[in-house]
């Protein structure tokens, strides 16, 4: 059972107050999916000032997302047992303060901890704003519609934060990509209280203190070996890291069990849809992240764009994103198959990779084009799954439910890098001449570093580097292709049911 204030109208429908209250929650969502990429161009101003050695240079910029990655799950659960509406002002005032704490660190070390704790505020913020969410819009239709906006606006805020940071650290001061935050912050503090239903469950039991750090070791060691080979290549420190990640992943699994109250009840994954979803959100995040990871070096480093001007071009891609949610929530309302759409969804992505497949060493357009159909396809398909998965997981475990599916999207990210970054990196070190310096037969940067001393390798690298995203491309349009196969093969019977369905909520006091 749920307790909540509802402020629907009498016909279950979301009215003016929840889709007021629905944008004072997507400002904190877009900077926390902003956060992600917002130190891409203030990292050379905060190295210049703050003087970190090279491993701290690496933990300011990492420890966010392993902290969010690593806590998601713990607070999506712990969300459903203390309200989210709680959790999330507790986690926006974290946010808060660690981000003028960022602004103002005098040392390396000062940075590396307040983006930690921004990381810790994140992953209370993430999970809640879904959680809530589904307890505002009970109706399906209105539910679905409100997800597309939360999937729209994640993606928008990873491409926005890399502009954004080029903006300010040019005319302010790099502390200026943190300051940013206060003002969404404070404003959710001071309307939350008032626009935000509390839910949560009514008998949650004791929380599994135990499967916190499961969790956390389970996720953190597989993403940190993911992240690291794309540059670092299949070093066997990185797969063993990933070996120990996933035997705590099988003893996490294993405490939620046998746990008499887990972190995560196991009978989420009973529900038809939702096991499928997680997956499915995975493959979508493996592609994303995986075609980024080559179009944002193909535009600096093989058209030689400045990062700004890179940062400024990737955000074309982003322009059709606001239709394709809406569009894909439109047809499933009309009668339309869900998996119909998801499966569309994902042939949509897997023609982008394919377009990618036949880029050159000028095709500046062709990428573009290529990132701004995978795009519209991956987020066709996250705004149909996270509302699948939401409304099929009850709704005492919304939290939980979206915690998962935000895990899946981290791990699906950091493996499409690890896995296509890996075939485009062995490509270009076979194009590669063996007379070529040793560092430039490792990665395009280093060829760049050293081509003024070797006429002729710049252009030679480039097309290797190109060859390698053109292979890597041809491998992600065959997952994606037979993720749409999956898809039409495990939705095509998922019914979902309504939230009343699943719980009836409890009025209490706000």
């Amino acid at each position: 059972m749920t307790n909540s204030t509802s402020t629907t109208t009498p016909s279950g429908r979301a009215g003016r107050r929840e889709w007021t209250a629905l944008g004072v929650l997507m400002l904190p969502l877009l900077l926390v999916s902003m956060d992600v990429s917002v130190l891409y161009f203030a990292i050379p101003s905060i190295s210049a000032d703050l003087e970190p050695t090279g491993t701290q240079q690496l933990w300011i910029f990492d420890i966010y997302a392993f902290v969010l990655a690593g806590l998601l799950m713990t607070m999506g659960s712990l969300g459903d047992r203390i309200g989210h509406r709680r959790l999330l002002l507790i986690g926006a005032a974290a946010f808060g303060t660690a981000s003028l704490a960022a602004a103002y660190a005098n040392s390396a070390e000062m940075l590396i901890a307040a983006r930690a704790v921004l990381g810790i505020g994140g992953a209370t913020l993430m999970p809640s704003t879904m959680a809530l969410l589904r307890t505002m819009f009970t109706d399906p239709g209105q539910r679905a519609k409100a997800i597309g906006l939360w999937s729209g606006v994640m993606t928008a805020g990873i491409a926005l934060g890399s502009v954004m940071s080029g903006v300010l650290v040019e005319y302010f001061w790099w502390g200026s990509v943190f300051l940013v935050n206060l003002p969404a912050m404070a404003l959710l503090l001071v309307l939350g209280p008032a626009l935000l239903p509390e839910s949560r469950t009514a008998t949650p039991g004791r929380f599994d203190w135990l499967s916190v750090p499961l969790s956390m070791a389970a996720v953190l060691p597989v993403v940190y070996g993911l992240k690291e080979i794309p540059s670092e290549g299949w070093n066997v420190r990185y797969v063993v890291s990933i070996t120990v990640g996933l035997l705590f992943a099988a003893l996490f699994v294993h405490r939620q069990r046998t746990a008499a109250s887990p972190m995560i009840d196991p009978a989420l994954f009973r529900g038809r849809g939702f096991a499928p979803s997680v997956a499915l959100n995975l493959v979508s995040a493996f592609g994303i992240m995986g075609s980024a990871y080559f179009t944002t070096q193909y535009l600096q480093s093989v058209l030689d764009k400045s990062a700004l001007e890179a940062a400024l071009w990737a955000l074309l891609p982003s322009v059709p994103i606001g239709a394709a949610a809406p569009v894909a929530t439109a047809l499933v309302q009309k009668g339309v198959n869900r998996a119909s759409v998801v499966t569309a969804g994902f042939a949509i992505a897997a023609a982008g990779f394919a377009l990618l497949a036949f880029a050159g060493t000028d095709s500046m357009w062709l990428v573009l084009a290529s990132s701004g159909v995978l795009a519209v396809g991956s987020v066709i398909v996250m705004s149909q799954i996270m509302d699948l998965a939401m409304g099929t997981a009850p709704v005492e475990r919304a939290g939980a439910a979206s915690s998962l599916m935000e895990t899946g999207s981290e791990f699906g990210g950091a493996l499409g890098m690890a896995v296509l970054g890996s075939i485009g990196t062995a490509l270009y070190r076979h194009d590669m001449p063996a007379s070529a310096p040793g560092v430039a037969r490792e990665t395009l940067g280093g060829a760049l570093a050293v081509a003024d001393r070797v006429p002729g390798l710049a252009t030679v690298a480039r097309e290797a580097f190109t060859n390698g995203m053109q292979g890597a491309a041809i491998a992600g349009a065959v997952l994606l292709a037979g993720a749409a196969v999956l898809a039409a093969v495990t939705l095509r019977r998922v019914e979902l049911h309504t939230p009343q369905e699943a719980s009836e909520p409890e009025k209490v006091p706000a």
